[in-house]
C-alpha cells in the first residue's frame, strides 16, 4: 500500500518570520511569482517597483506593477500579521488613494468579516479597471518537510460580471460601433481559447486581458514594456502575432536581440519580420495574410492559429528578453 503524508498548520508565523517589516515584507518581494499565480494573474503577472514606499508620513509595504496590464498600473500590497484590523484597513485605503493604486491587495492571517464586506462592496462600486483583493497566509508542511507558505484568495473582483455588465451598458447605450463590438467578441472567444488551452494541455503563464474595443490585446511576458501582442486587422485580411517593444530601450532591445535572429528563427522553426518602426515602438512579428477577422466561422483556426504563434514567440523570447 503506498504511503502518504500528512499535512500539518503551523500557526506560529513569527516562527518563521518574527519580524513582519524586516523578515516577511523581503521575502514577499522575492516571492511575488507565487502571490501573482494565487491571484489569478500569471507566475509573471506582478513586477517589484519597492518596498516600504513612503506615503506621507507612513510607509506602503509592497508596491509593483501589474504586466497583465496595458497601462502596467500600479498594484498596493499591504501585509500584517494576525487578523485584520481597522488601523491597516484604514492605512490601506490611505496608500491606495496616495499611489493611485488600480489593485490593492491585503493580506494577513485572518480576514474579519467586515473587512471582507468592505472590501467586497468596493469591487462593486468600482470602475472595472480597479481590483481589491484579500488574502489570508497560511503556513503548511507535510510530515517533517520544509515549511511551505499557502495564500487563500478570500476576497476578489468578480471580473467576469464585471465584462458582462459592461457589455450589455455598451450594447444599450450605442456607444460601440459595430466594429469595436467585434473587437470586443473576438478577444473574448481568443481569451477563452487561451484559458482553455492553458488548462489543460499547458502551463505558461500567458494570461489574457479583458477584451476591449480595439485592434490588439497583450499579454505579459515578465518585463516592463515588452509583451507578446495579437493584432488584427478586417479591412487588409491579416491576423498576426508578435513580440512587442516600447519606451526609450526599445530601439536597443530590437538590437540587441537581433543579434539572436538565426539562433531565435532555428528554434521557432520559420522565419519573422524584423522591420525597424519609426518612433519608439519596435516589433518581431509574423504575419497570416488572407484571413478575414469579422469571419465568425474562421474564428476557432485563427485563434488556434494565434495562440501557437504567442506561445512560440513567448518560449523563445522570455528568457532573452529577462536577459536585456
Amino acid at each position: 500500500m503506498t504511503q502518504l503524508g500528512t499535512f500539518h498548520r503551523i500557526k506560529d508565523i513569527r516562527g518563521t518570520w518574527p519580524n513582519e517589516a524586516q523578515d516577511f515584507t523581503p521575502w514577499l518581494a522575492c516571492q511575488l511569482p507565487l502571490l501573482s499565480e494565487a491571484l489569478g494573474m500569471g507566475r509573471e503577472g506582478l513586477e517589484l517597483e519597492a518596498t516600504e514606499v513612503p506615503v506621507g508620513k507612513y510607509r506602503a509595504d509592497i508596491v509593483c506593477r501589474d504586466l497583465n496590464q496595458a497601462a502596467e498600473a500600479t498594484v498596493l500590497i499591504e501585509n500584517q500579521y494576525g487578523s485584520s484590523d481597522h488601523d491597516h484597513f484604514g492605512k490601506l485605503l490611505t496608500y491606495a488613494s496616495g499611489l493611485k493604486a488600480a489593485t490593492v491587495v491585503l493580506i494577513c492571517e485572518h480576514l474579519r468579516e467586515e473587512h471582507r464586506t468592505a472590501l467586497t462592496w468596493l469591487n462593486t462600486i468600482t470602475a472595472d479597471d480597479h481590483r481589491f483583493f484579500a488574502v489570508e497566509l497560511e503556513l503548511w508542511r507535510i510530515d517533517n518537510s520544509p515549511i511551505a507558505p499557502r495564500f487563500n484568495v478570500v476576497v476578489e473582483p468578480d471580473d467576469w460580471a464585471r465584462m458582462a455588465e459592461e457589455s450589455k451598458k455598451s450594447d444599450t447605450s450605442g456607444t460601440l460601433s459595430d466594429l469595436k463590438k467585434t473587437y470586443v467578441q473576438y478577444w473574448g472567444a481568443l481569451r477563452e481559447h487561451v484559458l482553455g488551452m492553458i488548462e489543460v494541455v499547458d502551463d505558461l503563464p500567458l494570461r489574457p486581458r479583458k477584451p476591449l474595443p480595439q485592434q490588439w490585446t497583450g499579454f505579459s511576458i515578465g518585463r516592463g514594456n515588452i509583451e507578446v501582442t495579437a493584432a488584427i486587422n478586417s479591412q487588409e485580411r491579416w491576423i498576426k502575432a508578435e513580440l512587442t517593444m516600447f519606451g526609450p530601450n526599445a530601439r536597443a532591445w530590437r538590437e540587441a536581440l537581433l543579434s539572436q535572429r538565426t539562433e531565435i528563427e532555428d528554434e521557432l522553426g520559420y522565419a519573422l519580420e524584423w522591420d525597424e518602426l519609426a518612433g519608439t515602438g519596435q516589433a518581431i512579428r509574423l504575419h497570416n495574410h488572407g484571413e478575414d477577422p469579422t469571419d465568425q466561422s474562421r474564428w476557432p483556426e485563427q485563434h488556434e492559429w494565434l495562440y501557437d504563434r504567442l506561445r512560440d514567440l513567448y518560449i523563445a523570447f522570455h528568457d532573452r528578453v529577462k536577459a536585456l
